[in-house]
């Protein structure tokens, strides 16, 4: 069983710890987060020996670039990871990615900017340079493509453009890594493809709900030396609490989908372990899984999560999920 503060190595002499927190939260995703809530968040991932960070310019609109920033002021030690792809500006009118699909803004963040994707080689040098004036640092150690295919944009367009900015700014030294972010893995199998690529985010997709990157993603990362970053272990808050009406990949969750998160339920309480310890831990056991990303609007949350990524967890749990076909057979897990 991994501890929190855990450094697993990366490509090019950088180290993640097995742990890290996704600050998207702390921008105010679905929910207002106050400055003092944030700030809370931070210190007690800090204390619990998170050393890695990942943020977007996408989260709140910037702010939770900005707290970030704040809060590592003074602090040694630590990784941090942000995104290309959407610039803010206040001149653009509002994207239809900003709403959810009940027309309601994702981020609860009072701004007077609104979100331009760009992809081409001068919109990563502009947002990078952004990123670094929100959080007051000089470079990043990890620059991450962020979601083209919510507009459409293809992996060869992001290769002929943006791509070159990053293969460049880590050649230069500006920043030591550099990868893609997505909701889903199919693309980012093209990037593995096509790019020089040091690390990759996947969001919701290698779950305990979910192991279809085991089929060419993983592998091939692994392959290839690609460290893996896990986002949404539970996915948007179904495995947390599996109840009619949660949600599941940012929508409500299908009946069939919700049966099947019960059953999953059903047999960590059998084995006396959480649901939630089994989603946050499942991950790493994947060899090209390098660290998992945790969240929390408030204290208690993130200790929580802490304390359910340290849970112990016995073999016959993971055992009994393959043998009532909730888990795929060939999945790692961990041990």
């Amino acid at each position: 069983m991994a501890s929190p503060g855990e450094w697993a190595p990366l490509r090019r002499g950088l180290k993640l710890t097995r742990l890290g927190l996704g600050v998207g939260t702390l921008g105010g995703l679905f929910e207002p987060v106050s400055d003092e809530a944030a700030q809370a968040v931070l210190e007690a991932a800090w204390k619990g020996g998170i050393r890695y960070y990942d943020a977007a310019p996408w989260y709140g609109f910037g702010l939770a670039e900005e707290r970030l920033g704040r809060f590592l002021v003074g602090r040694s030690g630590h990784v941090v990871s942000t995104k290309v792809g959407r610039l803010l500006r206040p001149d653009a009118p509002p994207h239809p990615s900003q709403f959810d699909a009940r027309g309601e803004p994702v981020f609860k963040t009072p701004s007077r900017l609104n979100v331009v994707y760009d992809y081409s080689y001068d919109g990563f040098m502009r947002s990078l340079e952004e990123s670094l004036e929100r959080m007051g640092l000089e470079r990043v150690d990890i620059l991450l493509i962020h979601d083209p295919d919510v507009v459409q944009v293809s992996v060869r367009e992001v290769m002929e453009g943006g791509y070159k900015a990053l293969a460049e700014l880590r050649e230069q030294g500006v920043v030591r890594a550099i990868g893609a972010g997505m909701n889903q893995w199919e693309m980012l199998l093209e990037f593995a493809r096509e790019g020089d690529f040091d690390v990759f985010l996947l969001a919701g997709r290698y779950t305990l709900l979910e192991q279809e990157p085991l089929r060419e993603f993983l592998p091939l990362c692994l392959k290839k030396g690609i460290g893996v970053v896990i986002g949404g272990v539970y996915n948007s808050g179904l495995l947390a609490n599996p109840r009619p009406g949660a949600h599941y990949n940012y929508a409500e969750v299908p009946p069939s989908v919700l049966q099947r998160a019960l059953r999953i339920q059903a047999v960590c309480h059998r084995h006396g372990v959480p649901l939630k310890a089994a989603a946050i831990q499942f991950p790493l056991g994947h060899p090209a899984v390098v660290s998992v990303l945790t969240a929390g609007r408030s204290p208690e949350q993130l200790e929580e999560n802490l304390r359910m990524f340290q849970t112990p967890i016995p073999q016959d749990l993971w055992a009994e999920l393959k043998a009532e076909g909730l888990l795929a057979e060939e999945a790692p897990v961990p041990t």
